[in-house]
């Protein structure tokens, strides 16, 4: 989900397994040669999610590495197999309060558009939780350090 640092835990993650780190986002703003808030305005969420699939597809081909994925990637189902069957998925999961806290400090979620991000992350979250469940595993993120949230994978990994 948007706010849950899929990035930052990302990033400090890659570092402790001693892996690259990529940001699928900004991977997908570098193939289209523009931002995903243009991505979206251009081509809809559908011509989005099209791209999305394509360049995670790619990356997943690159070899080990940490990929985190914007919130709606595993929706997409051809998108979730290619994931399930080539990587460990970790759902990463916090408190709708603290994702609206988080998403609200940030502009250009284009899902947010013009709409209350409460009602919106509640919205995805009814969607979307039972599909992030499929998820081999599934890590809670607080309100502490993001350092607690790379324990708690490493852990999960058994790393």
């Amino acid at each position: 989900m948007m706010g849950v640092g899929k990035s930052t835990v990302g990033r400090r993650l890659a570092q402790r397994l001693g892996l690259p780190f990529v940001d699928a986002d900004e991977e997908i703003e570098n193939a289209a040669g523009m931002t995903i808030t243009e991505i979206f305005e251009k081509y809809g969420e559908s011509g989005f999610r099209d791209g999305e699939r394509r360049v995670i597809a790619r990356l997943l081909d690159e070899g080990r590495q940490v990929i985190a994925t914007g919130g709606g990637a595993f929706m997409n189902e051809e998108t979730r197999a290619l994931i399930l069957s080539k990587a460990v998925a970790i759902w990463l999961d916090a408190d709708i309060d603290l994702l609206v806290e988080r998403v609200s400090r940030r502009e250009g979620r284009p899902l947010l558009k013009g709409r209350d991000p409460r009602t919106v992350l509640l919205e995805l979250a009814e969607i979307r939780n039972p599909v992030y469940a499929q998820a081999p595993l599934h890590i809670r993120s607080g309100n502490g350090p993001h350092e607690q949230t790379v324990d708690r994978i490493m852990e999960a990994l058994g790393a």
